[in-house]
C-alpha cells in the first residue's frame, strides 16, 4: 500500500518503544548494572533477544500491565542463564523506564510533524509508564492509545482499530513503527500505510512491503513532508 499524497494526511501515529524512546538501550543497561550487583557480567545482546522473545510469550497471553510482563520476562531470562533473580528484585526493570532515552532525533522530528499533522502514540505499555516516557518527548499529543486502554497487546490489532474509531476511520491516517510483527502486519491487513522504521536493517524475506521502509524515525518524517 502506497503513502497517500501528503495533502491528503491528516493524522499520523507513531509507535513508542524502539521508535522514539531507545527501550534497547534502557533494558540493557538496567540488566548489566543489576547483574553487576550480583557479580555477573551479562552478554546484553544475547540477553535482550531472549527478553524479547519471552515478552512477545507473555503478552500473547491474558492480558496484564505491561509493568508486571516486565518483571515476568526479567526472572524468566534470569533463570534461563543460571541467575537467580528473585521476584520481588524483578522491579527493577519496571523501575528503569524513567532512564531509558528517547533517540537523538525524536523530539526534533515530532515537533515538525506536529507542525504538519495531528498526531499520537499507540503503544504496547500500560498509562504510568508512557507518561513516564513522555517527559522525555516534549511535544503536545493528540492521540494516546495505550494496551491498558485496550486490554491487549500487539500485534492483536485492538489498538489500531481504536486508533481508527477515535480518528473517525482510516482516511488520512499514516502509522510510524520500528516493529514488523506488531506495527507493519496488522495495519497492512488494515489497509492502513505504515512507515518502517527498520533500525537493525531487516530483510523482508517474503513478508508484505510496508508503505515505506526508513532508518530512522526523522527518515519517517522527511517522508511526510515535514522536514
Amino acid at each position: 500500500m502506497a503513502l497517500p499524497k501528503l495533502k491528503d494526511i491528516q493524522v499520523v501515529t507513531t509507535d513508542c518503544y524502539g521508535t522514539l524512546i531507545d527501550w534497547e538501550k534502557g533494558i540493557g543497561d538496567a540488566f548489566a548494572k543489576m547483574a553487576e550487583e550480583d557479580g555477573l557480567t551479562l552478554d546484553t545482546k544475547a540477553i535482550l533477544e531472549r527478553f524479547f522473545e519471552v515478552q512477545a510469550q507473555i503478552m500473547s497471553g491474558s492480558y496484564e500491565l505491561y509493568a508486571e510482563v516486565l518483571r515476568r520476562a526479567a526472572v524468566t531470562v534470569a533463570e534461563e542463564i543460571d541467575w537467580t533473580l528473585e521476584p520481588s528484585r524483578a522491579q527493577f526493570l519496571p523501575d528503569s523506564v524513567p532512564d531509558w532515552p528517547p533517540f537523538r532525533e525524536a523530539n526534533a522530528a515530532l515537533d515538525r510533524l506536529k507542525e504538519r499533522y495531528e498526531i499520537g502514540i499507540v503503544s504496547n505499555i500500560d498509562d504510568k509508564l508512557l507518561g513516564i516516557s513522555r517527559r522525555h518527548l516534549r511535544t503536545e499529543l493528540d492521540l494516546v492509545v495505550t494496551a491498558q486502554q485496550v486490554r491487549s497487546y500487539k500485534p492483536d490489532p485492538v489498538h489500531f482499530k481504536e486508533a481508527a474509531r477515535r480518528i473517525g476511520g482510516k482516511k488520512g491516517w499514516v502509522h510510524i513503527g520500528s516493529s514488523y510483527d506488531k506495527d507493519v502486519a496488522p495495519l497492512l491487513k488494515m489497509k492502513v500505510p505504515v512507515i518502517w522504521v527498520n533500525r537493525h536493517g531487516e530483510k523482508l524475506e517474503g513478508r508484505k512491503a510496508p508503505s515505506a521502509t526508513v532508518k530512522t524515525f526523522r527518515d519517517a518524517v522527511k517522508k511526510l513532508g515535514a522536514s
